[in-house]
């Protein structure tokens, strides 16, 4: 393959997993969005306490999204590795989405209804630029690249070849003959 059909394919590879993450994401999105105002709406919490609450709801539909769909081909090898990083990587995300709602809401006193939905959107927004890079770099690992039917026809030769090659002979010492 070319090095442009390369190029073309790792893109065209990249734009499907960004759209499974973004699609993933957007039901996320609804589903902390619908909880934040939910919380809101229906008991006393404080405004940042509402939301993290909803983030963390919405990690978890997230986590089932990427496993079994955004990331279903990637290494499944270490459950405990990659939860344990999931978890991690989305509690950075959700300090990063909650602290720009906490910086408007606390900071700058911008706590009406739209002013707290605009600032968590926003805080989402930057945050899920965190999560793709270190989801797709740390928690759901590639699996290394599988060969392709040309490589995969020309190891019987390579192999043949490898056993044809002559070893190196050793040129007997003169001094002990």
């Amino acid at each position: 393959m070319s090095e442009r059909g390369a190029l073309r394919a790792r893109l065209d590879l990249l734009a499907r997993e960004v759209a499974k993450f973004g699609a993933v994401g957007a039901v996320g999105l609804l589903v902390n969005i619908a909880v934040f105002n939910l919380l809101r709406h229906t008991t006393d919490l404080q405004v940042v306490r509402a939301s993290v609450l909803a983030t963390f709801v919405a990690i978890l539909c997230n986590y089932v999204g990427f496993r079994y769909w955004t990331y279903r081909d990637r290494d499944k090898t270490g459950r405990t590795r990659e939860l344990t990083l999931f978890l991690l990587f989305s509690a950075a995300g959700a300090v990063i989405e909650n602290g720009v709602l906490y910086l408007a809401t606390y900071g700058f006193d911008w706590n009406s209804p739209v002013q707290s939905n605009v600032f968590k959107i926003l805080g989402i927004g930057i945050a899920t630029l965190f999560r793709f890079w270190s989801y797709r770099t740390w928690v759901f690992k590639a699996l290394p690249a599988e060969p392709s039917p040309a490589e995969e026809a020309a190891r019987p030769a390579e192999r043949f070849l490898e056993q044809r090659r002559p070893t190196e002979t050793v040129e007997p010492d003169p001094v002990r003959n």
